[in-house]
C-alpha cells in the first residue's frame, strides 16, 4: 500500500470518528442549560466523554495520515465527516436520510474524488520561519475573533459563528500538526522549546471550547457544517501560503480543481439546509424545562 492510499485510509477513518464524536458532544452540549456550569456539566457527561474519546482518536488518525500525506491531501477527505454525521443524527432523531440529502452527498464526493485526481497535492515543508507565519496566521486568527463577536452580539448566528471559530481553529493545528510530529522525533526537550507546539495546543483547546458552545447553541446541523467547511479552509491557507504546498495543475486542470472546490462548499451547506428542513425535531434536542409546581389555593 502506497503513503497515499495510507493517508487516505486514515483520514476518511478520522472522518468517521469526527462524526460519531459531534453527535455525542452536541446532544450532551445542547442538554446543559444557560443557568448551569457549561464546563462542568460537561465533564460530568460521560455521553461527552465518549464524544471526546471519539475526536482523540480521530486526531490521532489525522497526525499518521499527515505523516504519508500532505494538508491539502488530508483536510479535505475530512469533509467526509458530514456525510457520515448527518445520517447518524438522522437516526437519533427517529428520521429517515431523503433522497436530496443522498444526492448530495454523491455530489460531495464526486468533488472530493476529482480534487484529489486532478489536483494531486504535494508537500510543503513543516518548519516556516515564525516571520513567514506572520501575516497569514494573524489573518487566520482576526476571522475567528471576528466570528466570535459575532456570536456574541447575535444569539440567532450564534451555532454558525461559533462552528466557524471552532472550524478555523482546528485548521490552525491541523496545519501545524505535521512540524509538531516532526519535532517529536528529535526528543522532548526540542519539541517543548518550540513555539509550534504551544501555538497547537492553545488552538487546539481553543478550539474545542468554542466546538461545545456551538453545539450548545443550536443543532448539530447549524454548526456542524461551518465546523467541516472552516476546518479545511484555513488549513490550506496556510499550508499554501506559509508551508510551501501547492495543487500541481495546470489548463484544465486548474478548472476542475476550482471547480470541485466550490461544489464541495455549496453542497456542503445544501446538506446542512436539506437535513434542517427535513428534521425540525433536531432542532428541539434540548428538553424542556418541566413547569414550577403549581401553588395550593387557600379557601
Amino acid at each position: 500500500m502506497t503513503g497515499t492510499a495510507v493517508a487516505v485510509l486514515c483520514a476518511l477513518a478520522a472522518a468517521a470518528l469526527i462524526a460519531v464524536g459531534s453527535v455525542a458532544q452536541q446532544t450532551s452540549a445542547a442538554a446543559v442549560p444557560d443557568t448551569d456550569s457549561f464546563v462542568g456539566s460537561l465533564l460530568r457527561s460521560p455521553r461527552w466523554w465518549a464524544g471526546i474519546l471519539g475526536d482523540g482518536g480521530s486526531y490521532v488518525l489525522q497526525v499518521i495520515a499527515l505523516v504519508f500525506g500532505s494538508v491539502l491531501l488530508v483536510q479535505p477527505l475530512l469533509v467526509a465527516s458530514l456525510l457520515f454525521a448527518l445520517p447518524l443524527a438522522a437516526a437519533t432523531t427517529g428520521r429517515r436520510v431523503t433522497r436530496t440529502t443522498w444526492l448530495l452527498a454523491g455530489a460531495l464526493c464526486a468533488a472530493l474524488a476529482i480534487f484529489l485526481l486532478a489536483g494531486n497535492p504535494s508537500e510543503g515543508t513543516g518548519d516556516a520561519a515564525a516571520a513567514r507565519w506572520a501575516l497569514p496566521l494573524g489573518t487566520v486568527l482576526a476571522v475567528t475573533a471576528a466570528a466570535v463577536v459575532v456570536a456574541l452580539l447575535s444569539p440567532r448566528r450564534r451555532a454558525l459563528s461559533f462552528g466557524i471559530a471552532a472550524g478555523v481553529l482546528y485548521g490552525v493545528t491541523s496545519a501545524f500538526t505535521k512540524h509538531v510530529t516532526d519535532l517529536a522525533e528529535h526528543g522532548i526537550p526540542q519539541l517543548l522549546g518550540s513555539w509550534q507546539t504551544w501555538t497547537l495546543v492553545a488552538a487546539g483547546a481553543t478550539a474545542i471550547y468554542l466546538q461545545q458552545r456551538a453545539f450548545q447553541a443550536g443543532s448539530l446541523t447549524a454548526s456542524l457544517p461551518a465546523l467541516t467547511v472552516g476546518e479545511p479552509l484555513a488549513a490550506i491557507v496556510l499550508g499554501v501560503t506559509v508551508l510551501g504546498e501547492h495543487l500541481r495543475t495546470d489548463g484544465p486542470g486548474r478548472i476542475l480543481v476550482s471547480a470541485a472546490v466550490v461544489v464541495m462548499l455549496v453542497t456542503t451547506v445544501a446538506l446542512s439546509r436539506a437535513q434542517a428542513a427535513d428534521t425540525p425535531a433536531d432542532a428541539a434536542a434540548t428538553p424542556a424545562p418541566a413547569p414550577p409546581p403549581e401553588t395550593p389555593r387557600h379557601r
